[in-house]
C-alpha cells in the first residue's frame, strides 16, 4: 500500500486566540448560510485531499468524480443469463452507494432492441451486458452490441465469474480482438467476480474487494446511468463522508499492519523455509536416482536370466530334434539366435532407462554406447575319439555277431546250409555293429554340442548382464550430471532469494518510520476533512 508525505496541515490549538475561535465560529455559520455541503466535500477537495483519496482509494476518487458529473438517467438494462451469478452480482452492486438500477436481466437480448411491442420497449439507453469468463464472444452477442450501438445506446461490458477460470485473461483479450475487429474497439470489458466480494466483505478485506472488480464497474455504471445528479445535496454529501471515511480505515488497517510487524515475520519465515530446504534438494534426488537405479538393475537383470534360461530350454529340445548333418550347422543359427536375443534385451534396457529419466527429471534417456552382439564362443571343436568309441566298436561287432548267429541258427540243422552260414552270419554282425557305433556317435556328437551351447550361453547371459550393466552406469552418470547442475541451479536461485528477502526487510526497517508518519499525516488530512464535511452536512439541513 503506497504512503504519501503532503505537507503537514495547520491545526488550531487550545489557548491561540479568541481571533481563531471567531473565525470558527464565523465558518460554521457561513456553512449554514451560503455553503453547499456537496461543493465542499465534492467540488471543492484540496489537491491535498485529492491525493490522499486517490493514494489510498482509487476506486473512490472515480466514484466522485462519476457522481459530480453525473446527470439524470434510466435504469440500466441487464442482459445477461438469470442464474445464481446474475441475482449475486445483483445483490453486491445494490449495496453500494449511490444505488443503481438494474433491470431484470433480459435472457432474449433481442428484447433490449426489437422490442415486440411499445408497451414493452426498454424506456433505458444504458446496457449492462454479462459475458462468460470461460467462452469467447459469439455471433449472436457481437451482432447485438452492433444493432445497440447503432441506436445510440450506452454499451457497458462485464465478464462475470473470473474466480471459476484461471485463463480468463486470455479469453478477454480474445474477446478485446473481436470488438475491435468487429468495429467495436472503444469498448472494455470489466472482469469482475461477485464471490469474491462476498469474500471481501464478510473478511472486511479493501484489496479483496478491489480485485473483484466490483467497484470499477459500480463506478462505471454510475458515471453512465446513476442518476445522482438529481439526488439531493445531502445524499451527496453522505457519499462523500463515506469515501472519506473508507480511505481513513484502509490508512488505519496500513498502521495496523505497519506496528503489528506481521510482513517482517512473514519475511522472516520464508527465509528460513528457503535457507532450510536450500541443500535438501540434492540429497534426496541423488537418494531417489541411487534407489531408481538399484531397482533397475534388478529388473534388468531378472530379466536377462530368464530370456537366456528359455533359449536354453528350446536349443535342448531343438538339438533332439536335429539329425546328425544338420548338427553341424547349429552353431551359426545359435549365433543368429544370440543376436535377436541381443535386439529384445536392448529394447528392454532403453524403455527401463527411459522409466527411470522421466521419473527422475522427465529430460530423454542420455545416448549410449552399443557394442557388437556377444560371440557365441569358443567355436566349436570336434569331437576326440577315446577308449570308449573303440569299446563300442568292439561291443556292437560282438552283438552283431551274436545276433547274426541267432538269426541263422535254423540253418545249421541242415548239414548242407551249415558252410553257408558263416558268411551270412559274418554280414549281419558287421552290419549290426555298424549301425550300433553310428547310434552312439550320434549321441556322443549331441551330447557333445548340447555341452558346448550351455558354455556358449553361460558366456552370453555375462555379456549381456555387461551390457545392461554398462547401459545403467552411463545413465546413472548423465542423470547424476543433470541432477547436480539443477541442484547448482536452484541453490543459486534460492540465494538470490533470500538475498532479495533480506533486502526488503532491511528496507521495510528503515522505512517504517517514515510510512508510520506519512499514514499518521494523511489520517490528519482525512480526519480534518471528515469533520468539516460533518459540520457542513448538519448546519446545511438546519
Amino acid at each position: 500500500m503506497p504512503v504519501s508525505e503532503p505537507p503537514e496541515p495547520r491545526v488550531r490549538r487550545a489557548g491561540e486566540g479568541g481571533r481563531d475561535a471567531g473565525e470558527g465560529i464565523e465558518q460554521a455559520r457561513g456553512l449554514s448560510a451560503g455553503f453547499d455541503p456537496v461543493e465542499r466535500t465534492t467540488c471543492a477537495l484540496s489537491p491535498e485531499i485529492e491525493a490522499v483519496v486517490a493514494r489510498w482509494n482509487p476506486q473512490g476518487t472515480a466514484l466522485l468524480r462519476a457522481v459530480h458529473g453525473s446527470r439524470a438517467a434510466n435504469a440500466v438494462t441487464l442482459i445477461g443469463p438469470d442464474d445464481v451469478n446474475t441475482t449475486l452480482l445483483r445483490t453486491e452492486l445494490a449495496r453500494f452507494e449511490p444505488l443503481v438500477e438494474l433491470s431484470e436481466p433480459l435472457t432474449d437480448p433481442t428484447a433490449a432492441v426489437e422490442p415486440p411491442s411499445p408497451s414493452t420497449r426498454v424506456p433505458s439507453v444504458v446496457a449492462l451486458i454479462l459475458l462468460d469468463a470461460g467462452t469467447a464472444l459469439g455471433g449472436d452477442t457481437l451482432r447485438l452490441i452492433g444493432r445497440l450501438r447503432a441506436d445510440g445506446s450506452r454499451i457497458l461490458l462485464a465478464m462475470n465469474g473470473i474466480h471459476a477460470y484461471q485463463d480468463w485473461r486470455a479469453v478477454r483479450s480474445r474477446n478485446l480482438d473481436l470488438l475491435a475487429t468487429h468495429g467495436a474497439a472503444d469498448l472494455d470489458i470489466t472482469p469482475v467476480s461477485a464471490r469474491l466480494a462476498v469474500a471481501a466483505r464478510t473478511e472486511g478485506d479493501a484489496g479483496l474487494l478491489d480485485r473483484s472488480g466490483l467497484g470499477a464497474l459500480h463506478t462505471e455504471l454510475t458515471a453512465a446511468a446513476s442518476g445522482v445528479g438529481a439526488a439531493s445535496g445531502d445524499r451527496l454529501a453522505a457519499l462523500t463522508l463515506r469515501v472519506l471515511a473508507e480511505t481513513r480505515q484502509r490508512v488505519v488497517e496500513q498502521v495496523s499492519a505497519l506496528r503489528s510487524g506481521a510482513e517482517s515475520a512473514q519475511l522472516r519465515e520464508q527465509r528460513a523455509v528457503l535457507l532450510a530446504g536450500r541443500d535438501s534438494g540434492h540429497a534426496t534426488a541423488m537418494s531417489t536416482l541411487r534407489g531408481q537405479q538399484h531397482l533397475a538393475r534388478v529388473d534388468l537383470m531378472t530379466e536377462i536370466g530368464a530370456r537366456v534360461r528359455a533359449l536354453h530350454a528350446t536349443a535342448r529340445a531343438e538339438l533332439d530334434r536335429l539329425r546328425r548333418a544338420e548338427l553341424v550347422g547349429y552353431p551359426d543359427r545359435l549365433q543368429q539366435t544370440v543376436i535377436e536375443l541381443t535386439g529384445d534385451v536392448d529394447r528392454a534396457v532403453d524403455h527401463r532407462l527411459a522409466e527411470l529419466c522421466e521419473r527422475m527429471d522427465g529430460g530423454g534417456v542420455p545416448p549410449l554406447r552399443r557394442d557388437p552382439a556377444p560371440r557365441v564362443g569358443p567355436d566349436l571343436e570336434p569331437r576326440h575319439r577315446g577308449v570308449e568309441d573303440h569299446l563300442v566298436v568292439a561291443l556292437g561287432a560282438s552283438a552283431g555277431v551274436g545276433l547274426g548267429r541267432l538269426l541263422v541258427a535254423p540253418l545249421s540243422l541242415v548239414p548242407a546250409l551249415d558252410v553257408a552260414s558263416v558268411p551270412v552270419t559274418l554280414l549281419l554282425g558287421g552290419g549290426a555293429a555298424a549301425w550300433v557305433v553310428r547310434a552312439r556317435q550320434q549321441l556322443s556328437d549331441r551330447a557333445h554340442i548340447r555341452q558346448w551351447v550351455s558354455d556358449a550361453l553361460v558366456n552370453v547371459k555375462a555379456q549381456l548382464e555387461q551390457r545392461a550393466a554398462t547401459a545403467l552406469v552411463e545413465t546413472e552418470t548423465a542423470l547424476a550430471d543433470r541432477v547436480v547442475q539443477a541442484s547448482t541451479a536452484r541453490m543459486i536461485d534460492t540465494d538470490r532469494r533470500v538475498a532479495e528477502l533480506e533486502t526488503r526487510l532491511r528496507r521495510m526497517a528503515a522505512e517504517q518510520p517514515g510510512q508510520l508518519a506519512a499514514c499518521e499525516r494523511d489520517m490528519q488530512v482525512i480526519d480534518r476533512w471528515i469533520s468539516l464535511g460533518e459540520v457542513g452536512s448538519r448546519m446545511g439541513t438546519q
